[in-house]
């Protein structure tokens, strides 16, 4: 399925906020007219289809990489929790 124009808008966000001024989350706001939260709901999902990494390889390769080191370092916390 082709990327929608809000998925669009969400990606070409992502590269370019921190052009933005201000807080992130409140060019978010400003800019996409969502909660952050819901923004990077959207975003989390989107970074995972073979369009959004045909749209901007390098944008959502990095994004899935911080996604998953994020996410080890909460399995290590989990861990040394026990």
């Amino acid at each position: 399925m082709p990327l929608t124009d809000r998925d669009r808008a969400l990606l070409d966000f992502e590269a370019e906020w921190r052009r933005h001024a201000g807080a992130k989350e409140e060019a978010i706001r400003a800019d996409l007219g969502m909660s952050p939260a819901r923004y990077y709901q959207l975003l989390g999902r989107l970074i995972d289809t073979a369009e959004a990494q045909e749209h901007d390889p390098m944008l959502v390769k990095r994004l899935r990489r911080l996604r998953d080191a994020r996410l080890q370092e909460r399995a290590a916390r989990a861990a040394d929790a026990r």
